[in-house]
């Protein structure tokens, strides 16, 4: 057996041995644009080696992948190997007619396998084609056409013509909802992003039919079944209908599944660690007993877990969720260990072509040398992402030069960041008008420019902004700003121009509680109008002030627009540094949100603002007033002290408001939310003289708010009855309002 085995191997090595040939020397035909030595690196050729017909193989293959060459041809003989090869023609110039959009043109490039001053192969165009023409539908024009000219400028020399006609954009006229039994479509209206097309929103995207914007409302609707309970939700869409006018129906298919509830909350705690760290988190899993799940709340918890191990400053911690269904119920157990002991050797920051490196590096909370954990990893990715200028941010961990090593590579896709915004609406209370343009990532350095312009019946008012959101690296910002404002109130007796300049920073204390610090000047050119009062006259002047500013903010709602639980107390108070009339500003506010069901959450809100003088009487363009959104029933500014005939406001200002949604009131399709409140208020307080009517009464009003999505834009209408009030007070039984920004 052995013999035989010697003689198969022999008889191997000796049939390779004849058909491999050395090389000894190499001849290249055919190649104009390709060096020889390109040739022989991609196709792997070295001379002195043995080279079979298998190997030869290879090397055509290597060369018929860099996509140079049309034809190859290779022969060995006497040692010598020979090339002839057919180069492929070269695309020139890629002209694109038609399409006048030069971010479209840009994306068209990208999309084409085909490159300019590259191989042109014809083989590609057809997909080409198909990508450019899926580009466009992706975007709206689902009814593009796409065709391509070749132009040949010589046997190696191409132009490549596409020709597009992108036709209209296909627009959401209808948007419909099937399956929804716990969830009214209203309410599942205002948590996608898609809208029907309305004449009133010509500049909204969000009413163009896009795969784009369908995929993003599969999500949003998904994540808002799933943080309500309906732990197994299926969401699925379809297009009932796309028409040559370009309008589209779309129904999204709903399972809802299942709602389950929490009814246990552990941690598991590996021995290496202290169990006794984790015991505060019982009495939040107490609270959550009962609830229905979210992943929102589990996040929340994660959260938790992840200060407390920052608190204990625990090295290589890991933890994971064990969630455990049955029936309408659900189990979450919170397991937390020892991971891998690593360290890192290298962060290395890919795909910031506007954003400096510097700027992503200062939002990480990790650095090269720390010990690696992937909570420390994932709240970097997630600092990046707040900061709201990049479209995406990656992460891929790789081993290190050594064992206990890791590399880290951030890949940032960054987004358009400017942005240009203008409002205008009408109510019982006048007109307005507004415009803003905003840069959010200016220099690449994460800073960001702001300008305004506001227009009301009574005022015009500009104001210019810089941030820096993260100056010192350390996650705190500062902020400056100048503003110039006139107005002219003929009810409140004066008119007046106001130049100002403030700075200021910002910075977390500690969770959810965070502080500002600022320093503001001002100068004001007021004077009373021809028919105030004398005491009235006295208070006109030029007035400089500069203020030092401080306020202190602690917020736990579980989202910012729109909350359904949490609250938000805030104050601020302004202190004189030096000023022609010195006045000290208080300002507090309070919001507490509760949800009683589904749908219904209600609100209640305090707000009491104050200002005093020094040494001498509160001028009057400092002094309070309350908006008719404080307290609804009595018109703007037109509640508490008057001079005459003339609303001056007050040194106080406080305002009380309870307020409830009902959102079974009207029916669906009325597209309309309506709201009861309860409103208390008053301005009181006048130290320049004593004989002024200063009724300290408080004033209070009840009524119904709908908020109706018309044909010609949202509107807002208010129907309320003053409960009390004095005789100089201006009541309002209505109050509409029509707006929307685009």
């Amino acid at each position: 057996m052995r013999k035989l085995l010697i003689i198969i191997f022999t008889l191997v090595f000796n049939f390779s041995f004849l058909n491999a040939e050395v090389v000894k020397d190499t001849i290249i035909k055919g190649n104009k644009r390709i060096s020889d030595e390109t040739i022989l690196l991609y196709g792997d050729i070295k001379l002195g080696k043995d080279y079979s017909e298998a190997d030869i193989n290879n090397i055509i293959k290597n060369l018929y992948s860099t996509n140079f060459f049309e034809d190859i041809q290779i022969s060995l003989n006497k040692n010598i190997l020979s090339l002839t090869l057919k180069e492929y023609p070269v695309l020139n110039q890629l002209i694109i007619v038609g399409e006048n959009s030069k971010r479209f043109k840009e994306q068209i490039k990208k999309v084409m396998q085909l490159k300019e001053k590259r191989s042109f192969l014809k083989s590609l165009l057809a997909k080409d084609i198909e990508n450019i023409k899926s580009l466009y539908s992706f975007n709206g024009y689902n009814f593009s056409e796409v065709n391509a000219k070749i132009k040949e400028i010589d046997s190696e020399n191409f132009d490549l013509v596409i020709e597009i006609e992108k036709g209209n954009i296909t627009k959401i006229k209808k948007i419909n909802f099937v399956g929804n039994k716990s969830i009214r479509s209203n309410r599942l209206r205002e948590v996608i992003a898609s809208e029907e097309d309305k004449f009133w929103k010509v500049i909204s995207k969000n009413t163009n039919f896009s795969e784009n914007l369908i995929n993003l409302d599969v999500r949003l609707l998904t994540n808002y079944y799933k943080s309500n309970g309906f732990y197994n939700v299926e969401i699925n869409s379809k297009t009932a209908k796309i028409t040559e006018t370009g309008d589209a129906e779309i129904i999204y298919s709903i399972n809802e599944g299942k709602r389950f509830v929490i009814n246990k909350i552990a941690t598991e705690v590996d021995s290496v660690f202290d169990k006794e760290i984790f015991f505060p988190l019982e009495s939040v899993y107490k609270d959550l007993i009962g609830e229905y799940y979210s992943p929102f709340k589990i996040k929340k918890l994660l959260e938790e877990i992840d200060n407390l191990i920052a608190k204990n400053n625990l090295q290589f911690v890991e933890h994971n969720v064990q969630e455990t269904l049955d029936e309408d119920t659900i189990s979450v157990v919170f397991n937390i260990f020892e991971g891998e002991k690593s360290l890192i050797e290298r962060i290395d920051i890919l795909g910031n072509s506007i954003t400096t490196e510097s700027v992503i590096r200062g939002e990480l909370v990790i650095d090269e040398g720390d010990p690696f954990t992937k909570l420390g990893l994932e709240k970097s990715v997630a600092e990046l992402k707040a900061r709201n200028i990049f479209k995406s941010v990656n992460y891929k961990v790789e081993d290190g030069s050594e064992k206990n090593l890791k590399r880290i590579k951030i890949n940032v896709e960054e987004r358009p960041t400017g942005e240009i915004s203008a409002g205008a609406g009408i109510g019982t209370d006048g007109g307005r008008f507004s415009v803003s343009i905003r840069e959010n990532n200016y220099l690449g350095e994460g800073k960001q420019l702001g300008f305004d312009i506001d227009v009301d019946k009574d005022s015009l008012a500009g104001t210019f902004r810089y941030n820096n959101p993260n100056y010192d690296f350390l996650g705190n910002s500062i902020f400056y700003s100048l503003r110039s404002e006139t107005n002219d109130a003929p009810t409140r007796g004066y008119e007046n121009s106001i130049v100002s300049g403030a700075v200021s920073t910002s910075f977390e204390q500690y969770k959810d509680i965070n502080l500002n610090l600022g320093l503001s000047a001002s100068y004001d050119d007021l004077s009373t109008n021809s028919g105030a009062s004398e005491s009235l006259k006295k208070q006109s002047g030029q007035f400089t002030d500069i203020s030092g500013n401080y306020g202190i903010s602690f917020d736990t709602r579980d989202r910012k627009f729109m909350p359904t639980e949490g609250s938000i107390v805030s104050f601020d108070q302004s202190l004189p540094v030096f000023a022609d009339r010195a006045s000290i500003g208080n300002t507090l506010t309070v919001s507490k949100y509760i949800s009683l069901s589904e749908d219904i959450v209600t609100a209640t809100k305090f707000y009491a603002s104050a200002i005093n003088g020094v040494d001498d009487d509160v001028r009057l363009s400092k002094r309070r007033f309350l908006s008719s959104k404080r307290l609804r029933g009595f018109k703007k500014g037109k509640v508490g002290p008057v001079d005459g005939t003339d609303h001056i406001g007050g040194n106080y200002a406080a305002a009380f408001n309870i307020e409830a949604n009902l959102p079974n009131l009207l029916p669906e399709d009325s597209k309309t939310d309506v709201n009861v409140f309860l409103d208390f208020g008053n301005v009181w307080g006048v130290d320049y003289d004593d004989t002024l009517d200063n009724s300290n009464k408080i004033r209070s009003s009840t009524g119904v708010q709908a908020s109706w999505m018309s044909p010609i834009g949202p509107m807002t209408f208010v129907f309320s009855k003053a409960l009390r009030k004095t005789d100089t007070d201006n009541a309002e039984t209505f109050n509409f309002n029509l707006g929307t920004t685009f």
